[in-house]
């Protein structure tokens, strides 16, 4: 299926020249991550593999934030048996795999917060642009829970071991200009409207750039990040979320922070 073809509630994509624009679209929520939006950001990248004819895909939130991350109130569908219990669990790891697997370069666009999934949904993406006074962080650890979606070895490839553990294990949070110095943000700017002239520089540069050379060197960098892992241990990040729901900690916490 085409990504123009896909039934879409959770984002809105649109066309605009040689660029797709995808926004999460629950500005009500602060653009909270259900399952459902997980599943449509799976589908849509993956489809874009065929989309030959998009240069670039922009990735923003629609309304105030860029994204307060998961939906800490979504009561989840049950499962009918324990392998489509499995797949609900890692719904988030390979939709942020999705992204970053993607062929397209992709920019993303960060106002007022990137929290939890909205910070793995942004890390996600090959560029990231902020404003100075987003809030970046993942509160996962101090709600009682591990951070899943292959959080943790992104953020090391992305800020180096130190930074990527300051940031999961205190939850810390971190303006636009912080993530900018650690590299979570490539740049950061004093307002939306100065954010917005950024966007349009960086969008016209990456059209300028030779599309098929960009293609491969984004293959180099994905190959590069894991040759020198003997293994992906992410596929267990579903298993250790659901352990940490069970604790009391995960319980007090979790719906109540």
């Amino acid at each position: 299926m085409e990504w123009h073809e896909l039934s879409l509630e959770r984002l809105h994509a649109e066309r605009d020249g040689d660029i797709v624009r995808v926004s999460l679209n629950r500005p009500e929520a602060r653009n909270a991550i259900d399952q459902r939006m997980l599943e449509e950001l799976g589908d849509l990248f993956l489809a874009f593999e065929t989309a030959f004819d998009v240069r670039l895909i922009v990735v923003a939130g629609r309304g105030p934030s860029f994204s307060a991350g998961a939906d800490r109130r979504e009561a989840a569908e049950p499962a009918s048996t324990e392998r489509e219990a499995r797949y609900r669990q890692h719904l988030g790891r390979r939709a942020m795999r999705a992204i970053e697997d993607c062929s397209i370069p992709t920019l993303a666009r960060v106002q007022g917060h990137a929290a939890g999934g909205g910070s793995c949904i942004a890390a996600s993406c090959d560029f990231r642009l902020t404003t100075d006074d987003a809030q970046w962080w993942v509160p996962e650890v101090e709600l009682g829970t591990p951070l899943p979606w292959a959080g943790v070895p992104r953020l090391i490839q992305e800020i180096g071991m130190a930074r990527a553990r300051r940031y999961v294990l205190l939850s810390e949070r971190i303006p636009g200009t912080v993530a900018e110095d650690w590299g979570l943000a490539h740049e950061s700017c004093a307002d939306e409207a100065a954010l917005d002239a950024a966007m349009q520089r960086w969008e016209a540069r990456l059209l300028e750039m030779p599309e098929m050379a960009v293609a491969l060197a984004k293959s180099h960098f994905r190959g590069y990040a894991r040759a020198s892992s003997l293994g992906d241990l992410s596929e267990t990040d579903g298993e250790l979320s659901t352990l940490a729901r069970q604790t009391d900690d995960f319980t007090a916490r979790f719906r109540n922070f």
